[in-house]
């Protein structure tokens, strides 16, 4: 008796004394992440972010870090307000495929026999492009994000995607691009007699308790805890106002904060159950993380540190293997704003990250780092020394370019014409049209959604154009003479416009 009693006692130790080495365990890697994170900022000169990570369905880290706007006193915490950009797409997969689980529509259904307003140059694709192409970047259109960013609206992006050639032919390549997910939304509208925006916000947000998530920014008061946008203008942070995007709907809209995506992996890694309850079924939910089409390698410069076999897109999920397993992320961008949503479903392991300066990249070492610590027990791995040496090295590799290109310029060359001559309307039927105007003796054109491009004289009739919103940079603009040497046509860089007065 006193034997067994002795042996329960030693148990009894043993339990409560590994039970304290994994709790100071965790700790010890918590605060090594925090401290790893507050090392890391300074250098990537991101004013503010927000991080949560989430593993074997609990919360386990969950921190804002720096400011909403640099400058002002208001600190990024994990309710602040940013956008989830492009991490929207698996937010939007998940909807159709409620909508799949219903019986309402198939993967394998034609997107015309579902929305007959859908239409491409290609007749063939036309007829040709499933329910499931719309979410895999392959159905043959090149980045035409013009469309969104001039404030069509959702129905006239339709209307002219139907003039856009296509860059490849159907299922053959991969182009990541936002309209065939701004479609994808169109046929939750259509299919469910919401739009894309109530139907997200009813079936997920609110059942997911996400009640400090929008489907768009009109949504967001002055008196929210929102973040600013900021830009690097040489080598100073600026915020910049924000660039309006509640066209882009399905494929990028969402805006949100750490604690409420912390709902959200929660969700994802538990195979969408919540309170007893799926939000799809297992087939379904598995056909999410399903690789779908191979993605090049250039997609991300962190790959070539990474070094994966594959690396694929699933349904609103890029997908690569990582020290034998199997990552699912994907990032979100929008001017001055970024976003990364990271997972490893295997070891339940799950992290979002908001951030405040134009693709700062450190959102990916963080990603890494916390695949590290947390799926692996690796510490060893700089992730931000190594992304961010990569990316300075790229820059500083475009900036030779840029002054070798500038350095080819033709001097002591004047404009064929007077600068009158190259006013007027010009027209794109793919896109929008612009007008050239003489103001104070400077060329500027006005685009659509209040974008101006001021000119200054390069060589012969060829400009350098700054915009109006510095953080876009510059564009290239060349006039274009008819046989009888009077203006026919100008290029904003690659695209083409004609004169049509």
């Amino acid at each position: 008796m006193r034997f067994a009693i002795l042996l329960a006692a030693s148990l009894l130790f043993h339990l409560v004394s590994n039970a304290q080495k994994n709790n100071t365990s965790a700790a010890k890697t918590i605060a090594g992440f925090d401290a790893y994170i507050n090392q890391a900022l300074p250098r990537w000169q991101t004013p503010g972010i927000s991080v949560t990570v989430v593993k074997d369905g609990q919360i386990i880290f969950k921190k804002g870090y720096g400011l909403r706007e640099l400058g002002k006193p208001a600190p990024y915490t994990t309710a602040t307000l940013s956008t989830c950009a492009s991490t929207t797409k698996a937010m939007t997969a998940t909807c159709m495929g409620m909508l799949v689980d219903e019986g309402k529509v198939k993967w394998t259904d034609r997107v015309s026999d579902v929305l007959p307003a859908f239409k491409l140059a290609s007749p063939n694709s036309s007829a040709e492009i499933t329910i499931l192409d719309l979410f895999t970047h392959n159905a043959g259109l090149g980045n035409a994000d013009l469309l969104w960013v001039s404030n069509y609206s959702r129905e006239e992006i339709l209307q002219r995607m139907q003039l856009l050639e296509p860059s490849y032919s159907l299922r053959s390549s991969f182009i990541y691009q936002n309209l065939m997910y701004i479609v994808a939304g169109e046929v939750i509208h259509k299919l469910s007699g919401k739009t894309w925006d109530e139907f997200i916000t009813q079936r997920i947000f609110k059942v997911l308790g996400m009640t400090n998530t929008f489907a768009d920014h009109s949504s967001i008061t002055e008196a929210m805890d929102a973040t600013a946008p900021h830009f690097k203008d040489k080598d100073t942070i600026k915020a910049i106002p924000y660039l309006t995007s509640d066209n882009v709907g399905a494929a990028g809209g969402v805006w949100s904060c750490a604690d409420d995506m912390a709902k959200w992996l929660q969700c994802v890694l538990d195979s969408t159950k919540i309170n007893d309850q799926r939000l799809l079924k297992p087939e379904t939910y598995a056909a999410m993380f399903k690789p779908q089409v191979i993605v090049p390698f250039n997609m991300y410069p962190t790959l070539e540190i990474i070094k994966p076999n594959w690396f694929t897109y699933g349904l609103g999920w890029f997908q690569h293997d990582y020290k034998g397993k199997m990552i699912q992320f994907h990032t979100g961008s929008l001017s001055g704003l970024t976003a990364i949503a990271g997972l490893i479903p295997s070891e339940h392991l799950g992290i979002y990250i908001f951030g405040n300066l134009d693709h700062a990249e450190l959102r990916h070492a963080l990603m890494y780092k916390a695949f590290d610590l947390w799926a692996f027990n690796d510490n060893g791995n700089d992730w931000s020394n190594l992304f961010y040496t990569l990316y300075k090295s790229a820059a500083d590799s475009a900036k030779k370019h840029e002054e070798a290109a500038l350095a080819r310029r033709v001097l002591n060359t004047n404009t064929t014409l007077p600068l009158a001559a190259y006013t007027g309307k010009f027209s794109n039927k793919k896109l929008a049209s612009v007008e050239v105007i003489l103001k104070d003796n400077t060329l500027r054109i006005s685009m659509p959604a209040d974008i101006q491009l001021i000119l200054q004289h390069w060589q012969y009739d060829v400009f350098r154009a700054g915009y109006n919103r510095w953080w876009f940079g510059h564009s290239w603009v060349q006039f274009l003479p008819d046989k009888d040497g009077k203006i026919a046509s100008l290029k904003i860089d690659d695209t083409e416009y004609l004169k049509t007065q």
